[in-house]
């Protein structure tokens, strides 16, 4: 019983370190209401580098901060995500491609159209226009630099 008390009192802990995040359907919304400068976080579930890079980005107690008080993150499946986005005033689809494929968004926002590099970093100002991109794993300390550059804009 007390094993069970325990686990219960760390569980709220867990959560508190946790980057919120959203879609690109709330992102729409939420940019009129409170316009803030945008993270968008490209992965796929194969990535080991983005899992890894995960993991310390939400370990960071004061980069999830930094995250969920100035900006909206959007974490963003680049392959597994389905549905039919609208983002900056354009509609992106999925692209199937046998038992796999892409969606359009991620060719879309990655500078190499055939294939982007995962994990894809991608910074917007509260007006959505791009301030930084960066292919392949980003550190916390990295990360942190860039959103005080950005959030100085």
């Amino acid at each position: 019983m007390k094993k069970i008390a325990l686990f219960l009192m760390l569980v709220p802990c867990f959560y508190l370190c946790q980057m919120k995040t959203g879609t690109f359907s709330d992102l729409e919304v939420q940019q009129k209401e409170n316009p803030k400068p945008v993270v968008i976080h490209l992965y796929t579930d194969w990535c080991a580098v983005c899992k890894i890079e995960s993991f310390r980005m939400n370990k960071d107690k004061e980069l999830v901060s930094m995250i969920n008080d100035h900006f909206y993150f959007i974490n963003f499946e680049s392959e597994k995500t389905k549905e039919k986005i609208h983002f900056q005033n354009q509609e992106f689809e999925y692209l199937q491609n046998g038992n796999s494929g892409i969606h359009e968004l991620a060719l879309a926002l990655s500078k190499n159209k055939n294939q982007p590099v995962y994990p894809l970093w991608i910074f917007l100002d509260k007006h959505q226009n791009l301030v930084y991109y960066q292919e392949g794993q980003m550190t916390p300390e990295k990360m942190k630099q860039k959103l005080l550059e950005i959030s100085a804009l």
